[in-house]
């Protein structure tokens, strides 16, 4: 099992509905330990075309026996079940988006699956969940 750090958000819809229905699926998948998931930070929409509702976020620590790529096609078919439409806007309005952000120490940069998450550093929404189930990723 790989440990990996994941972000959960969600704009539409029932928000929290929403991310808790994507966690709960991945429980149930043999292949996925959900050990530890942060508590929903609102935030506001960041880099969004037009007026967008604010969005709830989350981030997850989990372990998976599921290759990273097979982790991101969990993700979109969760994301697809949710009512995400593929392919989409980028930074669109969404019920539902789950992100890969690490996956063990692993370094992928292929047009759709970059790892580390080339922007997480950078983006609040994803860094406050992450600081609260994963300090250690913080300190220098």
């Amino acid at each position: 099992m790989t440990a990996s750090y994941i972000a959960l958000g969600s704009n539409l819809g029932d928000r929290n509905k929403n991310i808790r229905l994507a966690l709960e699926w991945l429980k149930q998948d043999p292949a996925v330990n959900v050990v530890k998931i942060s508590s929903l930070v609102e935030t506001r929409p960041h880099n969004c075309p037009g007026p967008q509702p604010k969005f709830l976020n989350a981030a997850a620590k989990i372990e998976t026996s599921y290759s990273a790529r097979q982790l991101l096609a969990k993700f979109q078919e969760i994301e697809g079940k949710l009512g995400r439409k593929m392919p989409h806007a980028k930074n669109s309005a969404r019920t539902i988006d789950l992100d890969i952000l690490l996956y063990g120490d692993l370094e992928i940069d292929e047009a759709n699956l970059r790892i580390p998450h080339p922007r997480m550093w950078q983006r609040e929404f994803v860094t406050l969940p992450l600081k609260e189930i994963a300090p250690e990723l913080f300190k220098e």
